[in-house]
C-alpha cells in the first residue's frame, strides 16, 4: 500500500495517522490522571451531605422549639452548631489544613 505512493506522500500518510494515533490516546491519558479514590471520595462526600441537609435543618428547628419551651442545655446548642459547621465545612478545612502543612 505504501510502496506505490511517491516518498513525500508516505511521509504525509504516516503522519497524518501518527497524529490520529496521538489524539485517540491523549483523553485516554488524561482520563488516567483523576484517581478513582478521588472519584470515590467526591461522591461519597456529595451523598452525606445530601443526607445532612434535611438532618441539619430538623436539629436546628428542633433546637428552636427546645429553646422556645425553655427545655434546652446551651451545651448541646453549641455543640449541634459546631457539628453543622464542621459537617458543612469539611471540605475548606481540609484545604486549609493541607496548606498549613504544604501537601
Amino acid at each position: 500500500m505504501f510502496a506505490r505512493l511517491p516518498r513525500s506522500a508516505r511521509a504525509v500518510r504516516v503522519l497524518t495517522l501518527s497524529g490520529a494515533q496521538l489524539a485517540l490516546t491523549l483523553p485516554g491519558i488524561a482520563a488516567a490522571q483523576m484517581s478513582p479514590f478521588l472519584t470515590g471520595a467526591t461522591a461519597l462526600q456529595t451523598n452525606i451531605l445530601a443526607w445532612l441537609t434535611p438532618i441539619a435543618v430538623i436539629l436546628i428547628m428542633v433546637l428552636g422549639a427546645m429553646a422556645m419551651a425553655n427545655r434546652m442545655s446551651w451545651g448541646l446548642c453549641i455543640g449541634a452548631i459546631l457539628g453543622i459547621a464542621i459537617a458543612f465545612g469539611a471540605p475548606q478545612i481540609v484545604t486549609w489544613v493541607r496548606g498549613m502543612f504544604g501537601v
